[in-house]
């Protein structure tokens, strides 16, 4: 992509990280009640380099795309959304998404979500978009069937997280058109 997608929609802009969202990145990806259920965290504002290197080295290997969130407003940043492990053979894609805590169960992630998948389809050209989501996360859960995603099954005792087995519930949303 030789421009950044910006995403509008009533309440939110999706915009390319900059820089300057170090802070907020870090303060999200640092937080115990964010990263429960995320993959990746960060203890301090050097290491969150790594993720702000990751949006994007993905871009830039179109490997996926990931948006800062914000209000469309006053542009305040809320959390992130995107897609990675994009396979332009099969044309899917796998999604994920946090929010900074202030701002959960107002229904940023649905809204977001939407935008996202509808570019997914009409400017990425993918069939699928996949998420997979630990079975104790009930928030995305609920944000899964929201978006219109389809449960696939459940992967169980699948990986090991802080000592324990969790296990991993496939969703799916598939283009219509």
């Amino acid at each position: 992509m030789d421009i950044f997608p910006v995403l509008t929609t009533e309440r939110l802009i999706l915009r390319q990280f900059r820089e300057d969202d170090i802070e907020e990145v870090y303060r999200g990806l640092s937080h115990q009640e964010v990263i429960k259920y995320y993959g990746v965290q960060y203890d301090s504002l050097s290491a969150t380099q790594e993720q702000m290197d990751w949006f994007k080295q993905i871009e830039e290997d179109e490997k996926g795309i990931w948006w800062a969130v914000c209000n469309r407003h006053d542009h305040t940043f809320l959390g992130a959304i995107g897609f990675n492990d994009w396979s332009k053979d099969n044309r899917k894609v796998e999604t994920g998404y946090w929010l900074l805590p202030e701002n959960w169960g107002k229904g940023i992630i649905t809204e977001a979500g939407h935008a996202a998948c509808r570019f997914a389809f009409d400017s990425m050209s993918v069939h699928r978009i996949e998420a997979v989501v630990e079975t104790e996360n009930l928030g995305s859960r609920k944000v899964m069937k929201s978006l219109g995603f389809e449960y696939e099954g459940t992967m169980r005792d699948c990986e090991i997280k802080n000592g324990r087995w969790i296990s991993l519930e496939m969703y799916a949303k598939l283009n219509s058109r």
